[in-house]
C-alpha cells in the first residue's frame, strides 16, 4: 500500500512541475486537465506526508526515549507521544478513506421517490414526515427541492411522493436512506390509544444525464388526462396531466403538478430515466451481490433499515444497530449523524486490508 501512496506522490510531483511548464500553460485546455488530476491527488498526497512525517517522528522519540535517563524528560516525551499517536491514527483512518474507490454517483443531484406501505392513512402520512424530513435536510445544505409527483390523501397524506433534490454531494449523503421506514406511534384516530406499525418505502435515485439514459420516443407511449386531487382551480378543467408508458421495461411514471402539459412531461421523463439508470444498475448489482454482502445497505427498496417509536422518542438505524433518543430533531432534518454513522460503517467494511494502520 506504501509502494501505491509513494507513487501517487510522485505522480503529484510530476503533475506539479508540467503546471509551471511554459506549453502547458500556454494550452488552456490540456493546462485545466493537468490541473484537476492534480487536484484529485492534492488531499491523498498531503494526508500521506503528514502521517509519514508522524511516523518518523514517532520513531524518534522512542529513540529519544531509549537514551533518556531523565525522569521529568522522559515524562515529556511519554506526553508527546501520546498526542503524536493520537495524530497519526486519525491521520491513518483519514488515509484508508481517501483509498476507498469513489462512487461515481456521489456527486449526483437524485429523485426520491417515497412510497405509503401498510398502515393505510397512517402510512401515508408518515410518508409525508419523510417528505418534510428530507426537504428540511436539503433547506440545511441548501439544497434546492423540486416536486415532480405527488398522489395526495384525503387527510394530506401521500400514497407517493416523487421529488428531487439539487445541491453539492446529494447522492453521497442520502444514498443508504433506500428501503423500508417503519413508524410506530398511536394514530390521531386511534381512540384506543393502541400503537401502531405502519411503513413507508424510500428510493433513492441518482439523476441520470440524458446521454445515460437515451429513450427512444418510439419505445414511450404518452397518455394525457385531467388532473386529480390538490391543484386549485385548473384540477379536472385542463388536459394536463401526463402518464409515460416506457414499452421495453413496463415502466410507468404520471405527473399531474403543473398546469402545463409541457412541464409534467420534462419532470415525468426526468423521473423515466432515472428509474431506467437505476433498473439497469440493479441487474448490475445482481452480478456483484456477493461482493457487497458486507456493506451497508443494498439500495434494495424492500430492506428494513429504520424505525421511528414515537413513544420513546427514538429513532433506530437497523443496519448498524444505532439508536439515537432525539426523534423530533431527526424528523425536523438533523440526519447527519445517523448518515455519517452509516458512511463510516460502509467505509470500514470496504477498506484495503493492507491499508496503513
Amino acid at each position: 500500500m506504501f509502494e501505491y501512496l509513494e507513487a501517487a506522490e510522485n505522480k503529484y510531483i510530476q503533475l506539479t512541475d508540467l503546471l509551471t511548464q511554459p506549453d502547458i500553460i500556454a494550452a488552456p485546455a490540456e493546462f485545466q486537465r493537468i490541473a484537476r488530476e492534480q487536484a484529485a491527488l492534492t488531499e491523498l498526497v498531503e494526508t500521506f506526508r503528514a502521517y509519514r512525517a508522524a511516523r518518523r517522528e514517532l520513531d524518534e522519540l522512542a529513540q529519544m526515549l531509549a537514551e533518556e535517563g531523565d525522569a521529568e524528560m522522559r515524562a515529556l516525551i511519554v506526553a508527546e507521544q501520546k498526542d503524536l499517536a493520537e495524530q497519526a491514527e486519525g491521520l491513518s483512518a483519514r488515509l484508508r478513506a481517501l483509498l476507498l474507490p469513489t462512487d461515481p454517483d456521489d456527486a449526483r443531484n437524485v429523485v426520491v421517490e417515497i412510497r405509503a406501505g401498510s398502515g393505510g392513512e397512517e402510512a401515508a402520512l408518515f410518508a409525508g414526515d419523510l417528505y418534510r424530513m428530507y426537504t428540511r435536510y436539503g433547506e440545511a445544505r441548501r439544497w434546492k427541492s423540486e416536486l415532480l409527483s405527488a398522489s395526495y390523501t384525503d387527510i394530506g397524506g401521500f400514497k407517493e411522493i416523487i421529488f428531487l433534490l439539487e445541491g453539492r454531494d446529494v447522492y453521497s449523503r442520502l444514498k443508504y436512506e433506500s428501503g423500508v421506514h417503519r413508524v410506530q406511534r398511536i394514530p390521531a384516530t386511534e381512540s384506543g390509544g393502541r400503537i401502531h406499525t405502519s411503513a413507508a418505502t424510500v428510493a433513492v435515485l441518482p439523476e441520470a444525464e440524458e446521454v445515460e439514459a437515451d429513450i427512444d420516443p418510439n419505445d414511450v407511449r404518452v397518455d394525457i388526462f385531467c388532473s386529480s386531487g390538490p391543484g386549485g382551480q385548473s384540477v379536472n378543467t385542463t388536459q394536463s396531466a401526463i402518464r409515460l408508458t416506457h414499452l421495453p421495461t413496463g415502466l410507468v411514471v404520471s405527473c399531474q403538478d403543473e398546469k402545463s402539459q409541457y412541464r409534467n412531461k420534462d419532470k415525468a421523463m426526468r423521473v423515466l430515466r432515472a428509474r431506467l439508470l437505476e433498473k439497469a444498475r440493479e441487474e448490475a448489482r445482481g452480478e456483484t451481490a456477493e461482493r457487497r454482502k458486507n456493506q451497508v445497505g443494498t439500495g434494495d427498496r424492500s430492506e428494513r433499515v429504520r424505525t421511528y417509536n414515537f413513544p420513546q422518542g427514538r429513532v433506530s438505524d437497523h443496519r448498524i444497530g444505532l439508536t439515537l433518543h432525539k426523534l423530533d430533531a431527526v424528523l425536523l432534518g438533523d440526519l447527519d449523524g445517523i448518515i455519517d454513522a452509516l458512511t463510516v460503517a460502509d467505509q470500514a467494511a470496504r477498506l484495503p486490508e493492507n491499508a496503513p494502520a
